[in-house]
């Protein structure tokens, strides 16, 4: 569900959406963060959207995984990136050490690894953990504007 597209601190949002605690949701929600930026004309390749939704996947469902509450996604282009931020009621970051066999708690590495930077701050009710994205592909050209037709009479 967007629930907002205005702009925040000169960054325009390209949607925000509140994600309910269930797993069904957490995918409804990363792949509205990819469609958002795909219509709004992020200059993002398939295959970094594709990095982009499991970036954004891991940290949602962070998020529902370790509050068991609604968080909040917002994706923004700002500054020449993509920034994705999951806001959560819990405090403080959880980060475990997956353990060779674990068959989760690799999910941060994974960001670490996949996106231009990360990080996590706290917020007046929780925390907000956010990525940012790269562009890999040229910026679309502007679409010219017809002169206008005089009348000549």
């Amino acid at each position: 569900m967007t629930i907002s597209l205005s702009e925040k601190a000169g960054s325009p949002v390209l949607g925000a959406w509140a994600v309910p605690p269930d797993e069904e949701a957490v995918v409804a929600a990363r792949r509205s963060v990819v469609e958002s930026a795909r219509k709004r004309g992020v200059p993002l390749s398939a295959e970094a959207l594709g990095e982009v939704e499991l970036c954004a996947g891991e940290l949602i469902a962070n998020a529902v995984e370790h509050t068991r509450e609604r968080c909040t996604v917002t994706a923004r282009w700002a500054n020449g990136l993509l920034r994705v931020e999951v806001a959560d009621v819990r405090p403080a970051l959880v980060r475990d050490g997956a353990e060779p066999e674990a068959t989760g708690g690799r999910g941060l590495l994974l960001v670490e690894a996949l996106a231009e930077g990360w990080g996590w701050e706290c917020s007046g009710t929780g925390k907000v953990v956010w990525f940012t994205y790269a562009p890999d592909l040229p910026a679309p050209a502007p679409t010219p504007t017809p002169a206008p037709v005089s009348q000549a009479g």
